[in-house]
């Protein structure tokens, strides 16, 4: 039996915990993921790039959130765990060989790839039905969820086009539909809220960082004065964003999640982290697209309607998502959208503007929302400090 001492010692190491070498170096696959989805948003996108970049961008981040809550709720350190999280590396890989092509001859490796990230999470999780009461989870859900779908996305890559993605579709689907309808029932094990929210922290500077990697390239390819002044706004924009991302929305999550606790924390934290924050990652990506081709053309007259729909569509989706993970955690609408509407309002308009607005326009106009933005955070968080009681 713990003595007092011992159990305070205990639950400081659990607030302490930490992503660990092994999440880092698997968070590197995805670096290669977002290049690769990022370069197929460059120059002119439509809506069939579009449609393409969020179709495929879907399956790598729902096994990452996946495979985050697994690594979260099971502290190990094994060698089995080791080879499981480096195979599902490996295959994540393969599937960011295939994604330029996977909405063409090469659909049949990134379902493959998928496939595998599968067994693995029936590897991380199959143990946890072999726990005592009442952290022994069901056989039939790892079966399911991990097993059926693994050997399901498999096959799916004998499916001719276009019906091979109506069935990756109908597949994420189930998937999404089996967690949804589990409620959080019979977690084996604790959530450590504040490992989530850095993990998911992570994976954001994972995605500003192609961010700034973009403007470097496109720049480096350029070399004018005016790319170089579209790429300082450009940064400019990304810093905003990092500033109120990592002052108010992590620490925000954090407290939340924190004072849930049990089954309502892992709750929050599925739809705000595995859900909502997609889109929050999908925006930045669409942004760092966007920024690209902008220093890469600042010197025309206008940008191309698509590289604006990226950049500005990219800011006013990334407001949105903001906005619906404060009204998932109980903030009240009006306040919400004293801050969401204009910042999606403001990104919109600029995207009617385009034929009209020159590249470094475009780009200052949404750093200065941004910048406004936090601003906006950094006044109101003083006056509830401020606040009596």
């Amino acid at each position: 039996m713990s003595t007092p001492q011992s159990a305070d010692a205990s639950s400081v190491r659990e607030a302490e915990r930490h992503a660990g070498w092994l999440e880092l170096f698997f968070d590197l696959v995805f670096v290669a993921f977002v290049a690769q989805l990022s370069h197929g948003l460059h120059g002119d996108p439509g809506w069939r790039e579009f449609g393409v970049f969020f179709a495929l961008y879907f399956p790598p981040w729902w096994m990452w959130a996946n495979l985050t809550v697994s690594a979260n709720l099971f502290q190990d350190d094994s060698a089995r765990r080791r080879f499981a999280m480096l195979f599902a590396m490996l295959c994540l890989a393969v599937m960011a060989a295939a994604a330029p092509e996977a909405d063409g001859d090469r659909a049949p490796a990134y379902a493959l790839g998928y496939a595998g990230t599968r067994l693995v999470l029936l590897a991380l999780w199959w143990p946890a039905t072999r726990f005592a009461p009442p952290r022994r989870i069901p056989r039939w859900r790892p079966l399911s969820y991990c097993l059926a779908s693994a050997v399901l996305w498999a096959a799916s890559a004998a499916v001719p086009a276009p019906w091979i993605y109506v069935v990756w579709a109908a597949l994420l689907l189930a998937e999404m539909v089996l967690l949804l309808t589990a409620r959080g029932v019979g977690i084996p094990g604790q959530v450590h809220t504040g490992h989530l929210v850095e993990r998911v922290g992570l994976f954001v500077i994972i995605v500003l960082g192609e961010s700034v990697l973009a403007l470097i390239t496109a720049a480096d390819h350029t070399w004018t004065a005016a790319a170089g002044l579209v790429a300082v706004l450009g940064f400019v924009l990304l810093a905003a964003l990092w500033w109120s991302y990592f002052d108010f929305a992590a620490t925000g999550a954090e407290r939340v999640l924190g004072a849930a606790g049990g089954r309502a924390a892992y709750l929050m934290a599925r739809d705000v982290g595995g859900f909502l924050h997609f889109f929050v990652t999908a925006a930045v990506i669409l942004m760092a697209a966007g920024l690209s081709t902008a220093v890469e053309e600042a010197g025309h007259a206008h940008l191309a309607r698509g590289a604006v729909w990226a950049l500005a569509g990219g800011l006013a989706l990334y407001h949105a998502a903001h906005a619906l993970i404060a009204l998932r955690f109980g903030s009240p609408p009006r306040r919400v959208a004293v801050w969401a509407v204009p910042g999606i309002g403001v990104a919109l308009l600029v995207v009617l503007g385009a034929d009209v607005l020159a590249p470094w326009l475009v780009v200052l106009l949404l750093a200065a929302e941004a910048i406004l933005h936090l601003l906006y955070a950094k006044a109101l968080a003083r006056r509830r400090a401020a606040a009596p009681g």
